[in-house]
């Protein structure tokens, strides 16, 4: 059986990785991006024992010229993408409009919109030149609400979403499937990123309920691609059951 090519960016930690597992054990190479080299080795040793052939990809999203470098890199026969997963993404910092880090705010800007943007340039070619294709990228809750102290985390995500949207209709005459997908609550790394490693206060965010888990939302991405040809599944919120929206949780 021909095996399919899937390109996961943020692949070294989290959705990213739990994404990249499921998608071995069920005939894919993989192409894995991120900035942790040595993370990103031990994911290609454990992988390739699955059977899957895996290219690595080394560097910062947010640099378009490195994004433009690393893409270049991929062989001829790798371009033919099946799924692209734009899951590179973070939070950084929770503080209001008046009083938040600038450097915060361009930090996600260039990592959660223009990073996706860059990548999903060059890949949504490739399969528009293959007649096929897939690109999903994770949103969040926040994509469909805006909380408090979250205005710019929140006004990324919402483009994420809103962006999708437009990639759906753009790509749909080339018969490439656009997707999205919005998590609530995910206990993996966003926590610990967005308060700047500040364990005990990431810890606190899970505390008196069942969080989602990285594997949950791997689950829902290979459900989604895993469908029959002529199924799209545009946008998809997937929640813990204690958690009614962005800021509603029910802890013990």
């Amino acid at each position: 059986m021909t095996k399919k090519i899937a390109l996961i960016t943020g692949a070294t930690a989290g959705i990213g990785l739990e994404t990249a597992r499921i998608l071995a054990k069920n005939n894919y190479n993989l192409i894995l991006t991120g900035r942790r080299l040595e993370r990103l080795e031990e994911i290609k040793q454990e992988l390739t024992l699955e059977g899957a052939a895996v290219i690595l990809l080394h560097f910062d999203i947010r640099q378009k010229a490195e994004v433009d470098s690393a893409l270049d890199s991929i062989p001829g026969n790798w371009r033919k993408i099946d799924v692209l997963v734009n899951n590179a993404g973070l939070a950084a910092g929770l503080a209001p409009i008046n009083s938040a880090d600038v450097a915060d705010w361009e930090q996600m800007i260039d990592t959660n919109v223009k990073g996706l943007l860059y990548v999903s340039r060059t890949v949504s070619n490739w399969m528009i030149a293959q007649k096929s294709g897939h690109i999903i990228s994770i949103s969040s809750i926040a994509g469909k609400e805006a909380y408090p102290n979250g205005t710019v985390y929140c006004g990324t995500k919402h483009a994420v979403s809103a962006i999708s949207k437009a990639m759906r209709i753009e790509l749909a005459p080339h018969n490439v499937k656009v997707s999205t997908v919005c998590p609530g609550a995910v206990e993996t790394e966003f926590s610990l990123v967005r308060f700047k490693g500040d364990e005990e206060r990431a810890a606190k965010v899970y505390e008196g309920f069942t969080p989602l888990f990285a594997q949950d939302i791997a689950e829902t991405i290979y459900f989604i691609v895993s469908r029959p040809a002529h199924v799209n599944i545009d946008d998809i919120l997937v929640m813990p059951t204690a958690q009614s929206s962005a800021r509603d949780f029910v802890r013990e």
